[in-house]
């Protein structure tokens, strides 16, 4: 059984096959272990970065590959598609989603001091944005720094923080001030980089449904000391510094989510090939054909809308691709979760099998239409920016 390759899967072809022979290293047993047993792919996540993926997007002046963004997307699509889930792609690309804010934001020590170590594996940066009351509500944050000698004094608390039982440091959006009246709704909030584990900072683990290899955890942090030289870019700015980053991070979200996809279909047509029901393929029949003939459909326009937000990025940067990204982000994730779910039922009973490992892609696909940012979200995007219809929150 063969599957036609998707005609992006042409461009990078040689840094395509050289992820996948990485990724064969880590089969099926692999992840379904470590997702049972909840315990971090730590041998992964080496070899990821020992063959130069994890620094792909640093520049070499700083100990990177000095990739592009569709470098990354390659990469990280393959990562998927070789059967590691958001598991694997979680494991690799959390310390990559400050790079691009580090890179246009961060002092020139700071990206000596910190670069070089994510590229090559020694850093775990995590994301510190997400708050119990504050959800997609960014600007509602109330974890607070407050000026003490020598720099800030940090209480509050963040949830959602995936990878932070690993993480060395963490990439902290905080208020360090109320916006003046009349003013933009995210000034007043501070971008800090900081140690992450400290004993001001409590970390708690929060059980969940799926993508178990890769913790998330609830922060409680109480009189976290900050220094001068911890803030990244401008106080009082770091929303807008954090802007930069979230259309990259839409991008290579979308590119894992079209590898799981691709990984649903290419499993679910092998199993159709291959399983008899009364005395027949169960390929043979339309109704379980034609959900995989358009899942594949769904996947090839998501992929190629992707490609064109990619280049989009390269040639006119982060900010300019709002729409695309978002375009990018809901219609792979759709895509994606649509081929999981098609896959669950061509399997059937034995979906529910962790042997197949279907039921660990549907949960994990599943988790993408809502993370970071859910698709409901992208579509009130949509029908502001690019309908011209009334803000609806």
């Amino acid at each position: 059984m063969t599957i036609r390759p998707y005609p992006h899967q042409q461009d990078r072809a040689d840094l395509r096959q050289a992820v996948r022979k990485m990724c064969a290293q880590f089969g099926p047993d692999y992840w379904d272990e470590h997702d049972r047993t909840s315990t971090f792919p730590r041998e992964f996540t080496q070899a990821f970065a020992d063959a130069g993926f994890k620094g792909i997007i640093i520049p070499e002046e700083y100990g990177g590959g000095g990739g592009t963004m569709g470098d990354l997307l390659a990469v990280m699509e393959e990562v998927t598609s070789s059967g590691g889930g958001n598991n694997a792609s979680s494991s690799v690309q959390i310390p990559l989603l400050c790079v691009p804010t580090l890179l246009a934001f961060g002092t020139e020590e700071q990206k000596r001091a910190f670069l070089p170590r994510i590229a090559s594996g020694e850093l775990f940066v995590t994301f510190g944005v997400t708050e119990p009351d504050a959800g997609t509500d960014t600007t509602k944050i109330t974890t607070t720094a407050t000026p003490v000698d020598g720099g800030w004094s940090v209480t509050g608390t963040k949830v959602w923080n995936s990878g932070a039982l690993e993480g060395h440091k963490i990439m902290m959006l905080v208020r360090t001030s109320r916006p003046e009246p009349g003013g933009r709704k995210g000034d007043g909030l501070t971008l800090f980089l900081t140690d992450l584990q400290v004993p001001t900072i409590d970390i708690k683990p929060i059980p969940k449904i799926g993508r178990n290899a890769v913790p998330s955890a609830e922060l409680f942090i109480s009189d976290h000391h900050v220094r001068h030289d911890e803030v990244v870019g401008e106080v009082g700015q770091g929303f807008y510094h954090l802007l930069h980053s979230l259309n990259g991070e839409r991008l290579i979200l979308s590119a894992v989510a079209l590898g799981m996809g691709r990984w649903a279909i290419e499993n679910a047509t092998r199993y159709a090939t291959e399983r008899q029901v009364f005395g027949r393929q169960i390929g043979r029949n339309q109704a379980v054909a034609h959900p995989l003939a358009r899942g594949y459909l769904n996947l090839l326009g998501a992929a190629e809308v992707l490609n064109r937000a990619a280049t989009e990025y390269e040639l006119k940067g982060a900010g300019a691709i709002g729409s695309l990204a978002n375009a990018a982000k809901y219609l792979t994730t759709e895509a994606a979760f649509a081929a999981s779910d098609d896959a669950m039922q061509v399997f059937g009973g034995y979906s529910f099998a962790r042997e197949y490992n279907i039921g660990r892609h549907w949960i994990e696909s599943r988790l993408q239409r809502i993370a970071p940012i859910n698709n409901q979200m992208v579509l009130n995007f949509v029908a502001e920016r690019d309908l011209g219809l009334p803000r609806s929150y």
